[in-house]
């Protein structure tokens, strides 16, 4: 059975960078596309960076030029984060396929047309 484990969260002062990981096994990312959500406490699920199976980005607007979604091999893809601020503190999760929702939790229940999730990985950006 496929499973996501994220990794590279942490705590870091404004304007610090992390790179998270998020690493596959029981599948590739080789023909699906991947993304990167973010839930901060007191909000929704956001939807932050994804990753198509041709490599192309899509970015959020608050992380455009600051974020970079890029995969290095089949199973293994990361998110630079750089510049960051305190509103950028959140449980980070990596997920795929992407779904397209708004209002919700994440992770999503576990049910097939939810795709894989990971546990999270916690992101604390102080001033």
């Amino acid at each position: 059975e496929g499973q996501l484990v994220e990794s590279g969260g942490g705590s870091v002062q404004v304007g610090g960078s992390l790179r998270l990981s998020c690493k596959a096994s029981g599948f590739t990312f080789d023909d699906t596309d991947m993304g990167w959500y973010r839930q901060a406490a007191g909000h929704a699920c956001e939807l932050v960076a994804t990753i198509n199976f041709d490599r192309t980005s899509y970015y959020t607007n608050s992380v455009k030029g600051r974020f970079t979604i890029s995969q290095d091999n089949a199973n293994t893809v990361y998110l630079q984060m750089n510049n960051l601020t305190p509103e950028d503190t959140a449980v980070y999760y990596c997920a795929t396929p992407v779904v397209i929702f708004d209002g919700l939790n994440c992770p999503l229940p576990l049910r097939p047309e939810n795709g894989y999730w990971g546990q999270g990985t916690q992101v604390n950006v102080s001033s």
